[in-house]
């Protein structure tokens, strides 16, 4: 673990050096390309004018995560229980993955307006739907035999969800929700884009009119930051609930 994270230190260290070292030696005008260095000081001196930015944009993250378990979840027990609706809704789940969310985007801001309610919509459609394939396949993968004993002891579709399918499934469960939260940004931002007064995905529409390229970067330079904590929250929270998966008899 230890020698893979030094690897990549190493690889994202030499990439940033190369960045650094052409953009110097080319003298790439900074509102065309800025160095990281440059990205990295705007970053930190600018933090009174983008935290409020990156609070909004992360609360509409939070929340559309919240809608996106709120709706996977319950589905994904119900098309596991139901076949049949299984094979009725995939095809429009399906479909409306292959939707470009930047069609979706100006569709929603006139539904829900300009203000949060778009982008959460927006994060929890992205979400959506790797938290529901994944759960759904972490139930259809639970081992037959179990299934089979269970049902000899008389447990019912409730108390074997309860104490199989659902323990089987968290593994997977948890790969779909590091997924989620990871492309959860990109949901909120474009929304943001489209039409916000806030946010940064405001932000960066706002600085690149001005050619303000520095802090563009710098915003999302933040907005990675929130993308990794967030998948580094799941990835803990794995780790308490799915003791089992770390632990191996």
């Amino acid at each position: 673990m230890i020698r893979s994270n030094l690897v990549a230190l190493a690889v994202a260290g030499v990439l940033l050096c190369l960045w650094e070292g052409g953009c110097r030696f080319f003298g790439v005008p900074g509102f065309i390309l800025p160095p990281p260095s440059v990205i990295v000081v705007t970053a930190v001196m600018k933090a009174p004018l983008i935290a409020p930015h990156a609070a909004v944009t992360f609360l509409e993250i939070i929340l559309g995560i919240a809608l996106a378990l709120a709706v996977a979840v319950p589905l994904a027990m119900a098309m596991f229980a139901m076949p049949a609706m299984e094979r009725a809704l995939a095809p429009f789940l399906v479909a409306s993955q292959a939707v470009p969310v930047f069609a979706l985007a100006p569709l929603l801001v006139v539904w829900l307006g300009y203000g949060i309610a778009s982008k959460v919509f927006m994060a929890g459609v992205i979400i959506f739907f790797p938290i529901l394939v994944s759960l759904l396949e972490g139930f259809k993968s639970c081992n037959r035999d179990f299934q089979t004993l269970f049902r000899l002891m008389g447990g019912g579709f409730w108390k074997t969800m309860t104490l199989l399918y659902w323990p089987w499934a968290l593994p997977h469960f948890f790969a779909g929700l590091k997924v989620g939260v990871t492309v959860a940004t990109i949901g909120a931002v474009i929304g943001e884009w489209v039409g916000a007064q806030q946010g940064l995905g405001y932000l960066m529409i706002q600085s690149n009119a001005r050619l303000k390229v520095d802090l563009v970067f710098a915003a999302i330079l933040w907005l990675s930051i929130m993308g990794l904590l967030l998948w580094g929250f799941v990835g803990r929270l794995e780790k308490r609930v799915v003791t089992w998966k770390n632990n191996p008899m």
